[in-house]
């Protein structure tokens, strides 16, 4: 086994009293999609921004390439190489696709006063670096807002992959989709996997995660409720145990119908009874 590009081991984040996490375990290999399942409540927000450097863990152990690590902020994550896409993509809408896909790290041409964006240089590079992810937008001079949401997704994984990123971390990134534009992300989430990227898939939906993932941890309230890989699960587990496997059954007998009691002689007789 090679060393993992992001390793958690029983790390737990507390905000007061509360208890956020609580010993959850992971690993993040390039090449490998690590899915991270659960539902609302379940902690994988706070998973997400721990990661992302915006929050530091209270306990357990975060590694980054095999060294004991501590974030303080996401800029110190993306200089580790892990990049963090949210589900709201922090994008500005009416600007091209081009000037976002630059956002915060515009080249420039010349120097002093005759200082410059390089306009030229980051329409040419969107471009190529979206072709070669497989996404062929019309124009990169369009408003980023007039794109759907899964080309916008897709620009962001092009933007992670482009700036170097070895971790690629995305929030939901199906969650507002429809079944087709889902269909396309999962696509490029797969793609920036080929490229040699450890990718971290935040969902609730067992199907897409069961589609691309190779390793699945599930969280409930906090803590691991299990961790598997491709091999050891199939689908139909995995969205049992996402569902609550027993709590499941436990309420299909609660929703059963009892059979309605028989009327004889102005008296309920149990169905048993009356036959």
């Amino acid at each position: 086994m090679t060393t993992p590009l992001v390793e958690l081991d029983g790390v737990s984040k507390y905000y007061g009293t509360v208890r956020a996490l609580e010993g959850v375990s992971l690993e993040v290999h390039a090449g490998e999609i690590t899915c991270v399942l659960g539902d609302n409540g379940a902690g994988k927000s706070t998973l997400i921004k721990i990661i992302a450097g915006l929050h530091a863990h209270d306990a357990g152990t975060f590694r980054v390439e095999g060294r004991d690590t501590t974030l303080s902020s996401p800029r110190e994550a993306l200089d580790l190489g892990i990049a963090t896409v949210y589900q709201d993509l922090a994008v500005v809408p009416l600007m091209p696709v081009w000037r976002n896909f630059f956002l915060g790290s515009e080249p420039t041409r010349g120097r002093g006063p005759f200082k410059r964006l390089d306009v030229r240089h980051m329409r040419a590079t969107t471009r190529a670096e979206l072709l070669r992810m497989g996404i062929d937008l019309r124009d990169v001079d369009q408003p980023i807002g007039t794109l759907s949401g899964g080309e916008r997704q897709c620009v962001a994984i092009a933007r992670a992959v482009h700036f170097g990123a070895k971790v690629l971390v995305l929030d939901e990134p199906t969650a507002a989709l429809g079944v087709k534009q889902s269909g396309v992300v999962l696509k490029y989430v797969a793609a920036a996997r080929d490229a040699g990227l450890g990718v971290v898939l935040i969902t609730h939906n067992p199907h897409h995660a069961h589609l691309v993932g190779d390793r699945f941890v599930l969280l409930k309230r906090g803590v691991m409720a299990g961790s598997h890989t491709k091999q050891s699960l199939t689908l139909d587990e995995l969205t049992r145990q996402m569902a609550g496997g027993s709590e499941l059954d436990d309420l299909r007998h609660e929703l059963e119908r009892a059979p309605a009691p028989t009327r004889i002689g102005g008296h309920d007789v149990p169905p048993a009874a009356a036959g």
